[in-house]
């Protein structure tokens, strides 16, 4: 944590990652709950907060047993921020008797908690008393032991058999950070020998990105500010040389759904083609140049939605057209913890359906020959596999290519091996390439 999270005492953090804990609860994401945070504290709390959300289900099912009956919101948030942190002795990041007693002191000193102090007090003292055997009681409880929700669980169990809980083991880890490195400026082994010069220790992740072995605010990056690496996982940084491999120079390309404009940049730093990226969101669109004008380079930036051509396509046919489409994230929940608690069983039918009319839409604007990279950063079957196969069944001149499929993300050396992933430490997606066949 930094030092003004240092600074603030243990029951003031307390305080602020119930009420985000609460907020995300509510429906807000993690990122948008974490802004309306102190920045000088943000770092800390965020720490603090990602910690609880990774423990959620065993918090939750112990606080079950402690309080059947549940207690209103803000006072539910606190009870379980405290119950998550301390749970695991040789994991909490505070000792445990300090964790309670600051957690009590932040009740009794929040509006909302105020008149539920004794009985979060109570709540705790019998959890300080009880531990060993109120946790022994939630390893029944798949949710608790997994800190996913059911509904999730069963998904992976039906999509992957041999392996579902590797994936749910790995999404519990935190992920690391990986830069991307921009090769119109520097090198793989150039940027690797500068990071080695400032004393920073990091190893090579795929062709062009390397991995931090302790993650750095970006101010702190060497070169970020000068657009020599961006942050972007390593199963992301697959995208571009997967998309345009072996098509020469001067394409005319689309990156649909591009904000916030990371693959779009990998486009532009590997080949020299005409970029248009489109993204729904004017404001997300804002960031896509703010993204290409720290490193260089130049896009067609276009505020539109992608299923509809007909309002932004110039005619003209794109040699390849990226389509990351809009998923449920379920493959960077270790990056994003909140995901797993915000999403819902049915949203993965509807994110399914906007996935396929999006491949109808685009289809018709690539040139015979030319080639669609559909990627999803998503582990769920129903949003890779299962969404192209669909979609080659209907689209007799649609071939697909050599393509990675479903990754899995990474978990580290000593777990249980999955034969899904690439030799690199990365989140879970699906890559499938499809060409489009002369007629």
């Amino acid at each position: 944590m930094n030092n003004s999270a240092h600074k603030l005492p243990l029951w003031r953090q307390l305080q602020e990652v119930a009420a985000v804990l609460a907020a995300i609860r509510g429906g807000a994401s993690g990122t948008a709950a974490l802004e309306g945070v102190e920045s000088g504290l943000r770092p800390g709390v965020q720490s603090l907060v990602y910690r609880v959300l990774r423990s959620l289900g065993r918090a939750e099912a112990l606080r079950r047993l402690l309080a059947p009956k549940k207690p209103p919101p803000a006072a539910d948030a606190l009870l379980c921020t405290a119950l998550a942190l301390a749970w695991q002795e040789q994991d909490a990041p505070y000792e445990v008797f300090t964790l309670v007693n600051q957690a009590v002191e932040a009740a009794k000193r929040t509006e909302s908690t105020h008149a539920q102090a004794s009985f979060i007090n109570a709540c705790l003292r019998r959890f300080l008393r009880e531990r060993d055997a109120l946790v022994q009681r939630t390893e029944q409880d798949p949710v608790a032991v997994w800190s996913h929700p059911a509904w999730w669980i069963n998904r992976l169990q039906k999509d992957y058999p041999e392996s579902w809980q590797a994936i749910l083991q790995a999404n519990n880890r935190q992920a690391p950070m990986t830069l991307r490195v921009n090769l119109r400026k520097t090198g793989l082994a150039a940027y690797l020998g500068t990071l080695q010069q400032a004393g920073i220790e990091a190893r090579p992740a795929g062709r062009h990105g390397v991995t931090l072995a302790m993650p750095l605010p970006v101010h702190e990056i060497p070169g970020f500010e000068q657009g020599w690496v961006s942050v972007q996982d390593a199963a992301a940084q697959m995208a571009a040389p997967l998309l345009l491999q072996g098509l020469g120079s001067g394409l005319r390309v689309l990156d649909a759904c591009a904000a916030p404009g990371g693959k779009t940049a990998h486009l532009l730093e590997i080949a020299d083609c005409q970029v248009t990226a489109l993204d729904i969101d004017p404001v997300r669109c804002t960031r896509i140049g703010q993204t290409l004008q720290r490193l260089g380079l130049q896009a067609r930036i276009l505020a539109a939605d992608a299923g509809q051509p007909a309002q932004w396509w110039d005619g003209e046919p794109f040699d390849a057209i990226l389509l990351d489409a809009p998923c449920t994230a379920s493959g960077i929940v270790r990056r994003h913890p909140d995901v797993r608690w915000l999403r819902r069983e049915s949203d993965v039918a509807q994110l399914a359906a906007i996935q396929a009319r999006l491949l109808k839409a685009l289809w018709p604007l690539l040139k015979p020959g030319g080639r669609l990279l559909y990627c999803t950063c998503s582990v769920f079957k129903a949003e890779g596999e299962a969404q192209i196969q669909t979609f080659l069944a209907h689209n007799t001149p649609a071939r697909l290519l050599p393509s990675p499929g479903h990754l899995l993300p990474y978990f580290p050396v000593g777990s249980d091996a999955v034969t899904d992933n690439q030799v690199s430490d990365h989140d879970g997606f699906y890559f499938a390439l499809l060409e489009k066949c002369a007629a």
